[in-house]
């Protein structure tokens, strides 16, 4: 799999996208992850950013608008289309897919903030997923409020859910 054909994506974009599919492949493999389950995973990967470059007057709207026009090209894996429809803002629903595509997004080795932070936690995620969930969240979470942004309500159940509360 690739991008899909009506992705708008610039090349930096997609030198993104396929870091965020080789960190998911690679953590696949470390955990043993089944081939169907894996096949979810990178499809999500290309997904997730396919409409990222398309001005669509709100920075979160590509992940719904990505996951809407991979709907209508034939995507049924509900776990994929809410991966990419909530990749930047967590969602207390996500199955597996979900959760490893939030984290890739965040922990792919081309982002150019606290690359040393970023790739110890990359590396424990075959291990300790959960544990290097909650600290990803933390951090995104804690961007979102030094940003002067509200939560969006799904960050809030996603970041409940990861702490035990309802």
């Amino acid at each position: 799999m690739s991008l899909p054909a009506w992705a708008q994506v610039t090349p930096a974009r997609r030198t993104h996208v396929e870091r965020v599919v080789g960190l998911l492949t690679e953590w696949a493999g470390a955990m043993g992850v089944a081939a169907q389950e894996q096949a979810r995973w990178i499809r999500a990967g290309w997904l997730h950013d396919a409409l990222r470059d398309v001005p669509l007057g709100d920075l979160m709207a590509h992940g719904p608008a990505a996951a809407d026009r991979a709907a209508q090209d034939g995507e049924r894996d509900r776990g994929v289309l809410d991966a990419v429809r909530f990749h930047t803002i967590g969602y207390a629903g996500w199955d597996q897919v979900g959760r490893m595509l939030y984290l890739a997004d965040f922990l792919e080795p081309g982002r150019d903030f606290d690359l040393n932070g970023r790739r110890e936690l990359a590396a424990r995620v075959p291990a300790e997923r959960d544990v290097v969930l909650r600290e990803v969240a933390r951090r995104r979470v804690e961007w979102v409020l030094r940003s002067g942004w509200p939560l969006a309500p799904e960050t809030v159940a996603f970041w409940n859910a990861l702490v035990g509360r309802k």
